[in-house]
């Protein structure tokens, strides 16, 4: 079986190459559109840190909102995109999310990386990227 894109560069999320630097990520990337991280550990944290950044920055406080944005419509079958992470997570897609904590964040940067690649994310790289997340802003590790 072909491993995915995501995989391959240890970005679960598929982030888009940008001006945005993330810790553990690899400069120069091989990948002309994507960013490429060290581990999928390091590319879990840069999900987290994302989904932060829109809550904090852009005021994007819903599933909904956030995956309007991280997968539009544009490119996406974003509806479907928003119910499978919604029932998979166990979330409400309207309602606002505590980006920092992990009871609301794991299950939903797992089934991201679920829609994203394909395959069932491995449960210790999602806790590995909290945790590399968590411990910036001392937050509760798993």
């Amino acid at each position: 079986m072909k491993m995915s894109r995501g995989l391959r560069n240890h970005n679960p999320g598929n982030i888009r190459r940008s001006g945005s630097r993330f810790r553990g990520e690899v400069i120069p990337g091989r990948d002309a559109a994507f960013k490429e991280f060290e581990t999928m550990a390091w590319g879990y944290r840069a999900m987290f840190v994302l989904l932060d950044g829109y809550r904090r920055r852009h005021g994007l406080d819903t599933l909904r909102q956030m995956i309007m944005r991280y997968a539009p419509p544009s490119e996406n079958f974003t509806d479907g995109y928003i119910r499978f992470v919604a029932r998979t997570a166990g979330i409400d897609a309207d309602t606002p999310l505590d980006t920092r904590s992990p009871r609301d964040m794991i299950p939903i940067v797992s089934a991201m990386s679920e829609i994203e690649n394909g395959v069932k994310a491995v449960v210790k790289e999602v806790h590995d990227g909290w945790n590399l997340y968590a411990k910036e802003h001392n937050l509760m590790e798993v």
